[in-house]
Formats: structure tokens, C-alpha cells, sequence
């Protein structure tokens, strides 16, 4: 076992004293950069039927929502949680919090999963980086499960599209080193979560749908819309005034997956005015 009381404590081991079963399970000849594993544990609180930590290249990290997605339909379809039709709910306790998953299920499959993830909320809109490449940029400061920086990819000169996937990946690469010493972070409530997980490109479409490009260590793009930036990002549009409790966004992959984000409530997180996103 991991050693630690909670999940958070348990990631924070595998962060910061003993890093080997990561390594062991994410790189080859298990895995490889393109994937994510994710351990599953007994959950820490009593109110939760699974505990997970995802488990990527670079770290371990609290929260993903297209992971969420995947945990779930594993956990149904490999009979570890019962399925009931047509709806089960999934409850996950993560680093970030507790997540609650609903499932359409039918067949004995899982057809689809929304989840009501942790609020979400912004830290700093439009703060100005440094960046060795690209001169100084904007970018929004926002936490939805782990802490992102989001970047207008037009500020760069490229557009989110499969051909630009590499460049795509290099440049936040670069802007995440170039955060160190110009961005701090820190959750209000939870201790440890202190780490600006991935650089988010997003872009706007003529029908509102937020283009996303998540970049992770060391080398690539997210396939998914991205759960956890679709909520940061929902979050600064909250912030905006764009956004209020009822109103749905889409969000769309680098490859054209879809993801509906919407603003089920508002809370505060500490000082911070924050929105729950399902």
C-alpha cells in the first residue's frame, strides 16, 4: 500500500518520497507518453465507492475529467461497482476532492458519464508572462481539479488543429517552464495542490465552442476536450460575467471530441467567487 491517510496524502508520497510505481507503470514497456494510468484505491471517506490517482508522465495529479470518465466505465463494466440501469451514480474520492459521477448504462455497458466535478475557480485573469519564445503573453491563472494556465493559442501563431499537434505540444512545454518564478499558485482549502498541472490553448469558434489544446509533459496533446481545463476554463468565462449557473459551453479537442461543460451552481473557494461544473 501507498502510505498515507487520504488520497491527497497518498499522491503527495508518490510526488515527493517515492516515485517508483509511476515510473514503473507509465513509461515503457508498459506504457508511453501518449497514456495515462490510473491507480485505483480504496477510498479514504466513507461517502466515496472508489478512490483514484492519475497517474501521467511527468507526476502524479489529482484530477482529470476524461479520466474520471474512463475510471468509471472501468469500474461498471468490470463489476467492481454495481450497474444499475439506466443510470448509476459513481461516487470518486480524489486528491481534489470528492467527484460525483452519474452513468447511463444499458446492456451491461456504460454509454456515457456526466460527473459533477469540485468547484472550479480563477486565480488571476489575463497576468502577463515572460516566455523566452513568444515575448510576453496573457494567460488566465484557474483551477478545475488541478491549476492551469490558459492561453489564447493566437498569441503564439498557430491554431488548435491535428497537423499543428507537435508545435502545439513545444510551445506549452516551453510557456510551463517559463511560469516558474512568474506564477505561483496554491489551493485555499486543500494543502499541496501548489503546482500549475498543464498549459491549456484554447480558441474561440464562431458558434461559442471553446477549441482546447491541453499539453502535458514531456511531449504531447491531450486527445480529450479536457475535463479539468473545461471547468478552469469555465471558470474565467464565470469570472468574465460570460457565464452564469444554467449556461453550457462546449468544449472541442484538438481531434473534434465534444465535452459540455455547464455551470450547475456557484460557491467561494477561500476569497474566490468559484462556479461547480458537471
Amino acid at each position: 500500500g501507498i502510505p498515507g491517510a487520504s488520497v491527497l496524502e497518498k499522491m503527495n508520497h508518490i510526488n515527493e518520497v517515492d516515485d517508483s510505481l509511476r515510473r514503473f507503470v507509465t513509461t515503457e514497456p508498459r506504457a508511453h507518453v501518449a497514456m495515462t494510468t490510473n491507480l485505483l484505491l480504496p477510498p479514504s471517506r466513507p461517502d466515496a465507492d472508489a478512490a483514484f490517482i492519475v497517474l501521467q508522465p511527468d507526476r502524479a495529479h489529482p484530477m482529470s475529467g476524461s479520466n474520471a470518465i474512463c475510471v468509471v466505465t472501468a469500474l461498471l463494466e468490470a463489476g467492481l461497482v454495481p450497474m444499475s440501469e439506466p443510470e448509476t451514480t459513481v461516487r470518486l474520492d480524489t486528491a481534489a476532492g470528492l467527484i460525483v459521477a452519474r452513468a447511463v448504462c444499458s446492456g451491461g455497458r456504460c454509454l456515457s458519464v456526466s460527473l459533477d466535478n469540485v468547484p472550479a475557480f480563477a486565480l488571476a485573469l489575463d497576468h502577463q508572462i515572460r516566455t523566452t519564445t513568444f515575448g510576453t503573453i496573457r494567460a488566465d491563472i484557474a483551477f478545475g481539479g488541478v491549476f492551469y494556465a490558459l492561453v489564447d493559442v493566437g498569441q503564439i501563431g498557430l491554431t488548435i488543429a491535428p497537423e499543428n499537434a507537435r508545435a502545439l505540444a513545444e510551445a506549452g512545454i516551453a510557456i510551463k517552464a517559463d511560469l516558474k518564478g512568474q506564477v505561483e499558485v496554491a489551493h485555499p482549502e486543500i494543502p499541496g495542490l501548489d503546482d500549475v498541472a498543464y498549459v491549456m490553448f484554447r480558441d474561440r469558434e464562431d458558434d461559442g465552442t471553446i477549441r482546447t489544446c491541453t499539453t502535458l509533459k514531456p511531449g504531447r496533446v491531450d486527445r480529450s476536450p479536457c475535463g479539468t481545463g473545461s471547468s478552469a476554463n469555465l471558470a474565467c468565462l464565470h469570472a468574465r460575467g460570460e457565464v452564469k449557473t444554467g449556461d453550457k459551453r462546449r468544449s472541442k479537442s484538438t481531434i473534434g471530441g465534444i465535452f459540455i461543460a455547464e455551470a450547475v451552481g456557484e460557491t467561494t473557494v477561500g476569497d474566490f467567487p468559484a462556479v461547480l461544473p458537471r
